[in-house]
């Protein structure tokens, strides 16, 4: 009865798994981790992609393998008892730490990562014959996908603007790809080294013969795409040469969080110059205090009576509860916000108006100045 009234299940949507060249348990720890951790990684491209676990399809986090700068092993820290294997990949930007289980997984691992960076099978690691198939047939991979993206270090900038960006942004890299001067399918190259303490800036022409680019040096060399130019340029100078990456997520403006002593809540501020002080996204109460308190302090003297003083600076100090008294006057108003300041002024204005006092207290206004009159004489006699 029960299984009958159970609506029927279907399979689970499955997504498509992700395709890697290499994957295999990894332990990863940042420079900002304080020990390792495991993921299941795999290379992905330019990418190191890390998962939960073999099952996820979503990506924790990437590492970008365009900022390489080198490989290097590692001895294991701490126990003794510690077999794993150590090795690091050195970025431009930061220096990762791994740990693999096993000596063959650590060349792997290395093997596949200097593949699809250098575009080569790199002949220095301990494989197998089956790795290095499997290699080259990552690198044959590796290249169509190049074959069919424009380069990251290439810009669609000038000659002059190619020279100012390799000035300004050393760290970004020193080699450069932009359109060739000539108006035509070529490309020309930038480069910009430090000889001596001086800067050292070459230009160098790439021509397009049909589906091939040629580069124009004493003994030229053909690439079959703009990512083998760039590859050309940093594997024969034993990468001095560093494809220029810009990276664009930088913040323009200093930002900070800011806590208000008033409400206790934090919110995001924006520095703004040094002489104005800073400026928040939100509308902050805090700000406004100071200012109005310092405006009124010298409005002092020419304010009027006590009691008028006590509702400007009522104001002043709570303008929510100003604004909610407005509110109150526009609407039905609850029996316990009936209480409102105005009751108690009401006896400081009547003696103001002309109409009441000749009607009743004339007559006893003049008894008491009488009496007042006579107790002043007795009051003089007894001190004479």
């Amino acid at each position: 009865m029960a299984s009958a009234l159970s609506p029927p299940r279907g399979p689970k949507p499955k997504g498509v798994p992700p395709s890697h060249y290499y994957e295999s348990f990894l332990e990863k720890k940042g420079p900002c981790d304080q020990d390792y951790r495991k993921f299941w990684a795999g290379l992905q491209g330019l990418s190191i992609c890390f998962y939960n676990s073999n099952r996820d399809f979503q990506a924790l986090e990437k590492l970008d393998l365009r900022l390489f700068s080198k490989l290097k092993d590692e001895s294991p820290w701490g126990s003794s008892r510690d077999t794993s294997y150590h090795f690091s990949l050195v970025l431009r930007d930061q220096e990762v730490k791994f740990k693999v289980e096993s000596l063959e997984s650590r060349e792997m691992w290395k093997g596949f990562i200097l593949t699809v960076v250098e575009l080569r099978v790199p002949s220095n690691l301990t494989l197998l014959p089956g790795h290095k198939y499997m290699m080259a047939e990552v690198l044959t991979k590796e290249e169509a996908r190049r074959a069919a993206e424009v380069p990251w270090c290439f810009l669609q900038v000038s000659r002059l603007e190619a020279q100012l960006l390799l000035e300004r942004y050393p760290e970004c890299g020193n080699l450069l790809l932009r359109p060739g001067g000539d108006g035509k399918d070529g490309v020309s190259v930038t480069t910009r080294q430090i000889l001596n303490g001086s800067p050292v800036t070459k230009h160098y022409k790439v021509k397009r013969e049909g589906p091939k680019y040629v580069i124009d040096v004493e003994d030229p060399f053909s690439c079959s795409s703009l990512e083998a130019v760039v590859n050309y340029f940093v594997t024969h100078t034993r990468r001095a040469l560093v494809p220029f990456l810009m990276e664009e997520d930088y913040e323009k403006v200093l930002g900070f969080v800011h806590s208000d002593q008033e409400n206790g809540e934090s919110v995001w501020a924006v520095s703004s110059s040094p002489g104005s002080g800073p400026a928040t996204h939100a509308n902050v109460p805090k700000p406004l205090p100071p200012v109005s308190v310092s405006s009124q302090e010298d409005r002092l003297p020419p304010l009027p009576p006590l009691p008028q003083l006590q509702d400007q600076d009522e104001n002043y100090v709570t303008p929510i509860e100003d604004s909610l008294a407005t509110e109150y006057m526009n609407h039905d108003v609850s029996p316990s916000s009936q209480p409102v300041p105005l009751k108690p002024k009401k006896p400081v204005k009547l003696p103001a108006k002309p109409p009441k006092p000749p009607v009743v207290p004339k007559p006893g206004l003049g008894d008491i100045t009488a009496e007042l009159e006579e107790k002043l004489q007795k009051r003089r006699a007894l001190e004479h």
